[in-house]
């Protein structure tokens, strides 16, 4: 695998876990809003070899719990499999964050008990997935991997950046009927700094104040049995 970055020490990016996230590099997504760029074109100023993040890991063994795995798109990388049972074999938690694109990779990791908890981004409703996000497909994955997740034995929780035009109180709707039930379900804010393409947010006001993210929960919390704002 290629990483694009480390973050040595999280408190929040795995719950009930000190954790580290390593980042890989590339995505099969675009969004606008992205906060890693970089990540997503596969231009990171550092780039860090398998090598390098496992002995990152062994210095690290004593001080850290888990080890979350996110991108860029984790499941582009054909070794994150060896790589994720590598990282259990020596004493972590595995996370996977993903968005939801590959269920196939999702389904693999899930039936070889190689991760211990998966969050995974929804970006819209995940009937309507396509430009500028990603290509349209027929069924969407989308739905396939929400169905895999929720059917793990596993902890995992969904996640929605709320951001406009991709997130109103109508798509949210529709989102939460696609994980009706769901475990848990995470409202993040949306954050204008380091954007993948900030032109494409010059026409709109793009994020939700406090009484937006408030109307947003309202109708996504019944539909779960837990609903977090981030």
């Amino acid at each position: 695998m290629i990483f694009g970055g480390i973050r040595k020490t999280s408190l929040i990016d795995y719950p009930g876990m000190v954790s580290c996230v390593v980042f890989a590099s590339g995505c099969n997504f675009h969004c606008p809003y992205c906060h890693n760029p970089d990540l997503v074109n596969g231009n990171t100023r550092q780039r860090f070899s398998e090598k390098d993040v496992f002995a990152f890991l062994a210095r690290r063994k004593d001080l850290l719990d888990g080890v979350v795995l996110s991108g860029g798109e984790p499941t582009l990388q054909k070794d994150l499999p060896g790589v994720c049972r590598r990282i259990k074999d020596m004493g972590f938690s595995v996370k996977l964050d993903t968005n939801g694109g590959r269920p196939r990779v999702l389904e693999a990791l899930l039936s070889t008990g190689c991760i211990d908890y998966v969050a995974m981004d929804i970006k819209t409703d995940p009937q309507s997935y396509g430009p500028p996000i990603g290509d349209a497909q027929k069924p969407p994955p989308i739905l396939e991997s929400i169905r895999r997740i929720m059917e793990a034995d596993i902890p995992y929780e969904f996640r929605t950046t709320c951001v406009r035009p991709f997130v109103d109180e109508s798509i949210m709707d529709r989102i939460a009927s696609a994980i009706n039930g769901a475990k848990r379900y995470v409202l993040q804010r949306f954050h204008s700094k380091n954007l993948l393409d900030p032109d494409f947010f010059k026409q709109t006001d793009p994020g939700f104040d406090a009484d937006g993210m408030a109307r947003l929960f309202a109708v996504a919390a019944p539909r779960v049995k837990s609903c977090l704002l981030r």
